[in-house]
């Protein structure tokens, strides 16, 4: 079976490395799924999940807050501002989060900080589900 070669990383770390044998995000141009053999491409992130399918049929879920996603033969690089595990995610300080931001409609940066917590939820929602 082909695999992709990917890496998470962050201004920080990185986040997690491993094999997949499909990776799902979302970029400015919708939702994407890279397979092993994916041409050449370079996109821009949006707030979201990321979510690494494991050749033993696992997910490996993290959530992103913008960033790069950079694809050449069947490696994949996600460089992200901000990139987290779902295991590393506290639940209720993203669920606090976004009922703070769905408060305040009228804060400009409230949009944003609705994408970041809904990225975060979304990861853990879906932390340890099986793939297909």
């Amino acid at each position: 079976m082909e695999t992709l070669y990917v890496e998470l990383v962050s201004a920080e770390r990185k986040v997690w490395v491993g094999e997949a044998t499909m990776v799902t995000t979302r970029t400015t141009d919708g939702k994407i799924g890279i397979m092993p053999r994916h041409e050449p491409m370079l996109a821009i992130l949006v707030p979201g999940r990321v979510t690494g399918h494991r050749p033993d049929g696992t997910a490996q879920h993290g959530a992103v807050h913008g960033g790069f996603l950079g694809v050449d033969g069947n490696n994949v690089e996600i460089i992200a501002e901000v990139a987290e595990m779902a295991h590393e995610i506290d639940l209720g300080r993203a669920e606090e989060a976004l009922r703070r931001a769905e408060a305040d409609p009228d804060n400009p940066s409230s949009h944003a900080a609705q994408a970041r917590a809904k990225a975060r939820i979304s990861a853990v929602h879906n932390q340890g589900l099986m793939t297909g």
